[in-house]
């Protein structure tokens, strides 16, 4: 049988059973809770494998060989940073997140500071997901386009419509499912048979230092600012992701989330200078293969290097990752579009919005439905019609971490810091960083020097974290009882009821 033939029908297969644990899902979903944050109740295993799923997605798994064909060792930084936000995380903030109870990294923001003008993150958060799940969406696509030979528009709507099945029906338990086997798929695939066939090709390190420059093993030869920008833009960005807290709202326990959380994230490291080594064996091991950009090349191992059968299941490694990808941050869109951006729109015309669980849960898992669907056809229409969903994800990436990052952290580690502080920080961070934006693209020279530049992140954090500090102590602190219900919840104790005056507009 041909080999293309058989790697196909293990990729189909790996699809089939994504759309069965859609179902499987369904029977397990029978409230917000459980739609949402799969009831809270993910232990050890689970949570640790679904950490590592949603982090770990094309640019880790695909991207990461790339980078260790094109630059050596220094290749695995990328992934290496994302591992360390998914740590610093866990280690730091996870257990206190987790018992706060909530869905939304906004939810936390209004907690803390007792303040409805941070709502507006919710609208940034938005624009975050929404734009992860369509780069990510179109990213697995261009799998299916090498191996059915489908049109790219094509290819986008039936891989972006598997993910939309398996979200919508189950949720969060379809999706920890989906996650657990993608888990399994991309560790089996990268450590057990894509590292020790192309290390074998290659002639085992020795072999490759004899056919490479020396520059390959040099742990900064990817150039030291680009491996501090890694880390400013991965591992900042995961410590405020709303993607990534949802996974730590399923924790069962605050130790889950701690511990499990940071198996995940020494697994991502590991991942990287496994993913860094293939890359560097390939360089030596397809030589005589002419690879016309560096994200082709775990594809090209795949075929070429790898047996009859074995290929096909690293080629569905490859979509499960931007799959686990996708289909988080689609679940994370659409929790953040009902629970912050529609009850903060609906503001502005004097309507009370509440969406969170009701009694009627039916009610609230079907609305949460609609919602994943809704938002998973403009995502899918997105990375069809939209030829640089790079740059979208690249501004709404720069606003999070520039614009958010402080206000966020600052509420969780400075008991000084104010509601009005941190309304002024994410404003201010984030006119700065889409101004430098702006500025940088009007002119650039080149096309990193534009939008991609390392700069608006840098000048938002600055001007962010001044204006976070120079208001906080400004302003009033927090009103006392916003204070003690925030320090009950962080205790994983209920609230109190609020006097009418305790939240506030400002």
């Amino acid at each position: 049988m041909d080999a293309n033939v058989i790697n196909i029908a293990i990729v189909v297969v790996y699809l089939l059973a994504m759309l069965a644990f859609g179902w499987w899902g369904k029977s397990r979903t029978k409230s917000n809770s459980d739609f949402l944050v799969a009831g809270r109740r993910l232990g050890p295993f689970l949570y640790t494998g679904t950490m590592a799923a949603v982090v770990l997605g094309g640019a880790s798994t695909v991207g990461g060989v790339g980078l260790g064909y094109k630059f050596g060792i220094s290749g695995m930084w990328l992934v290496v940073a994302i591992g360390a936000g998914v740590l610093l995380l866990s280690l730091l903030f996870a257990p206190i997140i987790q018992k706060l109870k909530i869905y939304t990294v906004s939810q936390m923001l209004t907690l803390r500071y007792g303040s409805k003008a941070t709502q507006a993150s919710g609208i940034v958060m938005l624009a975050y997901t929404l734009m992860l799940c369509a780069t990510s969406t179109g990213a697995y696509a261009t799998i299916f386009v090498v191996l059915f030979g489908m049109d790219r528009a094509l290819a986008i709507a039936v891989g972006g419509a598997i993910v939309l099945v398996y979200s919508t029906v189950g949720g969060m338990w379809s999706i920890t499912l989906a996650d657990q086997v993608q888990f399994v798929i991309k560790t089996v695939g990268i450590f057990f048979l894509m590292l020790p066939f192309t290390l074998n090709a290659a002639g085992g390190l020795d072999g490759i230092r004899s056919r490479v420059d020396a520059s390959f093993f040099q742990i900064d030869g990817i150039g030291v600012q680009t491996i501090i920008t890694y880390f400013v833009v991965y591992t900042l960005g995961l410590l405020i992701g709303q993607d990534i807290w949802q996974r730590v709202f399923t924790a069962k326990t605050p130790t889950v989330a701690r511990w499990g959380g940071a198996t995940a994230g020494i697994y991502c490291i590991l991942y990287g200078v496994a993913g860094a080594l293939i890359g560097m064996a390939a360089r030596v091991a397809l030589a005589n293969i002419e690879i016309a950009a560096k994200d082709d090349v775990y594809a090209e191992v795949a075929q070429n290097l790898l047996p009859v059968g074995i290929g096909g299941l690293v080629l569905a490694a490859a979509v499960a990752a931007m799959m686990s990808t996708a289909s988080g941050a689609l679940i994370a869109a659409a929790t953040v579009a009902r629970a912050d951006v529609l009850p903060f729109v609906a503001s502005w015309f004097g309507k009370d919005i509440n969406t969170d669980d009701t009694d009627n849960p039916e009610h609230d898992v079907r609305a949460n439905r609609i919602w994943v669907l809704t938002l998973g056809i403009i995502a899918i229409v997105i990375a069809i019609v939209t030829k640089d969903v790079v740059a979208a994800l690249t501004i709404a990436y720069d606003i999070l971490v520039g614009g958010l990052l402080v206000a966020i952290l600052g509420g969780l580690v400075w008991k000084r810091g104010t509601g009005i502080a941190a309304a002024a920080s994410m404003a201010v961070g984030s006119v700065v960083t889409l101004g430098t934006m702006i500025v940088l693209e009007i002119n650039a020279k080149a096309p990193l020097d534009g939008i991609y530049a390392n700069e608006p992140i840098y000048y938002g954090l600055v001007a962010s974290a001044v204006v976070y500090v120079v208001v906080s102590l400004a302003t009033r602190p927090t009103d006392p009882h916003v204070m003690r219900n925030w320090q009950r919840r962080v205790a994983g104790q209920d609230s109190e009821p609020a006097p009418a005056d305790a939240v506030t507009t400002s």
